[in-house]
């Protein structure tokens, strides 16, 4: 009699889980078809670039935050506060900021531009470079026009430039674990020399 009670419970039972089997089998092929966006990917990279980058002491020390700055129109929207919230680059809090001229940039360490800057890039890279600021930007030949990182897509995936000189003029020290990977080292020619 025990055994005829336990019966529908195993059958019902059988019944569920055979009712959900398409549904747990389909979410690992679902998640593995998940890719994050381009949005997100350049976030991360603007996260991780501030882990291999040395400023000057004198830059070092200036707040009590690690800033990373948003010049002109915003490409992340909330993707980026999202990427850096709770995080932390030598033991500093990250926080972000959206800024309108480079000259609000004084307490930034990380300086993305806009491409809605780009016919203003002339006149804002050598204030950024005097200010010690990690310039990065995924405008069309960043890095080639004096930007320290090119954000660029290749084969469909984002990759990055590095410009050593301008980095040397900004008195940045680049890890040489970010030189290896980035897909191209410019060492020399930033415009205005």
């Amino acid at each position: 009699m025990r055994l005829a009670l336990q019966k529908p419970w195993c059958v019902r039972t059988l019944g569920i889980l055979a009712a959900l089997m398409p549904l747990l089998l389909a979410y690992p092929a679902t998640a593995q078809e998940v890719h994050p966006t381009e949005a997100q990917v350049k976030a991360a990279y603007l996260y991780n670039f501030g882990k291999f980058v040395t400023w000057p002491d004198h830059r070092a020390g200036d707040s009590g935050s690690f800033q990373i700055c948003i010049l002109g129109r915003d490409p992340f929207g909330k993707v980026l506060d999202s990427t850096v919230s709770g995080e932390k680059i030598n033991d500093k809090p990250i926080v972000t900021r959206r800024i309108s001229r480079v000259q609000e940039a004084q307490a930034c360490n990380i300086l993305f531009i806009s491409t809605s800057d780009e016919s203003r890039l002339p006149a804002i890279l050598p204030v950024a470079r005097a200010m010690n600021l990690l310039t990065v930007s995924d405008m069309p030949n960043f890095a080639n026009h004096g930007g320290t990182i090119g954000l660029v897509l290749q084969e469909e995936k984002v990759r990055f430039e590095v410009n050593r000189t301008a980095a040397g003029e900004a008195h940045l020290v680049l890890s040489s674990q970010l030189l290896k990977v980035a897909s191209k080292v410019i060492e020399k020619g930033t415009p205005g020399n």
